[in-house]
This record gives structure tokens, sequence and C-alpha cells, in this order.
């Protein structure tokens, strides 16, 4: 029996890891599952992380001496009498073995280290800058589905209210309450709507391709939930600009310009090597020999600080991109955060009163058609009027939700 039970779980939690993936795929495409699946798959986060990989294994290696140089050959060796080609029976004929390593100064090694370490902040930076793009449009991929199919699904609902005013006004006709020519403004409306219908048709294929590039094959599941928004705080974001995503690599951009021009500088105090060679001959007795060299960097003004000033320029061309394109961003966010003001207040009336009122029109004017007060003509504009304060009402939260994302998107955390 225990052997049974073993063997009755196992299948049991065979099945239920079988079928998780069915069970999150009837689920839907939530709005946060779609944002980690498309940084977990993002060819251009891939590309990065391959980069920031690169540079990060090739960093221990800027710290290491060139690798030292062995030299093999013979000195002395007669090229012309009785003993000429011979490497034996001359006793001044030598064979030579050297080991020479070369030493760049510290000054240039501490640079090196310096800008690796460097390339990999600036790699880190920017593969923070990439996640938070892909994180963004995914997230607006997302957005345009899900404002696209609820636009496409009020369109519906008013296509179902179009059928059921021409099977209402037919028999009105027939019972003499109503004119032909109203059937005719009632098939007019639902071409009309149709029209919008096939629009948002179209706009709903193309927001799914755009959802496809994130999350692969899951773009054709219908959507789960709401969307998760982080709320706006203007202070914060306005204190944490110089982490803006774009503006952080710059800090690691300069911090290399400014090694680059440390080596530079460093060329005027030269580097220096050292030999040691060991001399075998045949008649006497063998000898070792040790050498050192010097570089002399004695035109300094002509090849060594002509390179210093150029890098020190090229520091100088950095920090003007990072402070235009910190103020570019100061006035984008100040633009963004006025929207979503507007926006936002926009919102409240139209949620609230707008489409209150909008509904109480609709009702008003179909009583006095209703009571024979009004043409249909009224109610077709009264609806036309509610179905587009409605599409208004989405319209508003799809542009709210955009910005909200993009605002999020903007600054890269620690």
């Amino acid at each position: 029996m225990i052997a049974v039970h073993r063997i009755c779980t196992r299948v049991l939690l065979w099945l239920a890891a079988a079928m998780a993936p069915l069970a999150a795929a009837a689920a839907g495409l939530g709005f946060g599952e779609a944002l980690e699946i498309a940084r977990l798959n993002a060819p251009t986060l891939r590309a990065q992380q391959a980069t920031l990989a690169a540079d990060t294994a090739a960093q221990p290696a800027a710290a290491s001496l060139p690798d030292p140089r062995l030299s093999v050959g013979i000195e002395n060796m007669p090229v012309t009498g009785p003993d000429r080609y011979s490497v034996t029976r001359d006793a001044d004929t030598m064979q030579r073995l050297g080991l020479m390593q070369e030493v760049p100064n510290r000054a240039k090694r501490d640079a090196r280290v310096q800008m690796a370490g460097a390339r990999v902040e600036r790699d880190r930076a920017v593969l923070a800058a990439a996640e938070l793009a892909v994180r963004r449009d995914a997230a607006l991929a997302w957005l345009g589905v899900h404002f696209t199919e609820r636009r496409q699904a009020l369109i519906s609902d008013f296509q179902r209210e179009n059928r059921l005013l021409q099977e209402t006004l037919s028999a009105r006709i027939a019972s003499g309450a109503a004119a032909p020519a109203e059937m005719t403004a009632a098939r007019q409306e639902a071409l009309a709507i149709a029209d919008r219908g096939d629009d948002l048709a179209r706009d709903v294929r193309k927001a799914r391709a755009e959802l496809q590039r994130w999350v692969g094959a899951r773009a054709g599941e219908p959507l789960a939930g709401e969307p998760t928004l982080a709320p706006v705080d203007p202070s914060r974001l306005r204190d944490r600009l110089h982490h803006h995503a774009e503006i952080r690599p710059y800090t690691a951009i300069r911090e290399l310009a400014s090694a680059e021009m440390a080596e530079a500088s460093a060329d005027e105090r030269g580097d220096w090597s050292w030999e040691v060679v060991y001399s075998r001959r045949q008649r006497y007795d063998d000898m070792v020999s040790f050498q050192f060299s010097f570089d002399l960097p004695w035109q300094k003004g002509r090849r060594q600080q002509p390179l210093t000033a150029a890098k020190r320029h090229e520091i100088e061309r950095i920090e003007a991109e990072r402070d235009d394109l910190t103020r570019r961003h100061a006035t984008e966010l100040e633009a963004m955060l006025a929207e979503v003001a507007a926006l936002d207040a926009q919102h409240v009336r139209l949620a609230g009163p707008g489409l209150a009122l909008a509904a109480e029109r609709v009702s008003l004017v179909s009583a006095s058609y209703q009571s024979g007060r009004a043409d249909l003509g009224a109610v077709l504009m009264a609806r036309a009027q509610a179905l587009e304060t409605r599409m208004r009402a989405i319209d508003l939260e799809g542009q709210r939700a955009t910005l909200r994302v993009r605002l999020a998107s903007l600054m890269a955390e620690e």
C-alpha cells in the first residue's frame, strides 16, 4: 500500500507540474507577467548582458604585466674563414638564452585598472537603462492591447443596442408609431458603428503584434486583470533627476575618459624593462648578463602632452553633453508632470459628471421619443455623444496609464 501511495503521489505531482502552464495560459496574460517575460527574453538585454560579462571577464587582465619575452639565439658566429658557419669551433661563439619583461610605470597600470572598472560600471548603467526601456515598451504594448480591446468591447455593446433598436423599430413602423425613415437612420448608425468596429479590430491586431515582440506566443492570450501602475510623486522625480536612466551612464563614461587621460599623462613618465641573458660558450665559462632599459620621453610637448590635452577636451565634451541631457530631461519631466495633472483633472470631470450626464441625456431623450415628444434623430445624436464620451473616458485612462509607465521608467534604481 505504501508503494502504491508513493506512485499515486508522484503521478499527481507530475500532472500538477504539467498542468501548471495550461492553467497559467487559461488565466490569461497579466500586466506584471508580461513585463517579466519581456525582461527575461529581450534580445537587447541579452546583448548588453554579454557586453557586461565580456568587460567583467577582461577586468582582471588590466592589472597584469605584459607577457615576458623569451629570446634564443647565437652570437659571434663566423661567416668567413675556415670556421665559417660553425657554432662550436670559434671560442667567441656563444649560444644565448634571454628573458625580458616590460614593466609599464605604476601610474599607467593604475589608470588601466581604473579604465577596466569604469567600463564595467558603464555597462551596468547601460544594462539598467536597457532593462527599464524593455519593461517600459512591454508595458506600453500590454496597455495598448488592454485599452484598444476595451474600446472594441464598447463598440460591440453599441452594435447590440443598435440591433435591438432596429428590432423595436420594425414593430413601431408596423403599428404606425414610427416613420420608415427612422429605420434608415438606424441602419446608417449601424454602418457607422461597423466602420468603427473594423478600425478597432485592425488596431487590436496591430497592438497584439507589438505585444508579441515582447512576450512571444503568449501575445495571443486574453489579458488578465488591470495594470499595476506606480503613483506619480513629482517631488521625488525632480529630486532623483540625476538618476535618470539615460544620464546615469555618463558618470561611468566620464570616469572612463578620466582614466584614459591619466594613462596618456602617465606616458610622460616613461616605462622600463629588465632582461637577463644566459650565454653558453664552448671553451670558456658560461656567462650571465643583466640589462635594464628605460624610456626617455624627451619630446613631451610634441608627443605625450598633446594627447593628454585631447583627453581633457574629451572630458569637457562629456560633461557638456551630460549637462545638456540633464536640462532636456528636466524640461521633458516638467512637461510630462503637467500633462499628468491635466489628464487627471479631465478624467475626474469625465468619469464623474461627464459620463453621468451623457447617460442621463440618452435616458431623457429616449423617454421623450417613447412618448412621442422627440424624434429618433435626437435619440441617435444623444447615443452618439454618449459613445464619444465613453470612448474619451477610455482614451483618458489610456493616456494617464501611458504617462505613468513612462514616468516610472525614467529613474534607474541604485
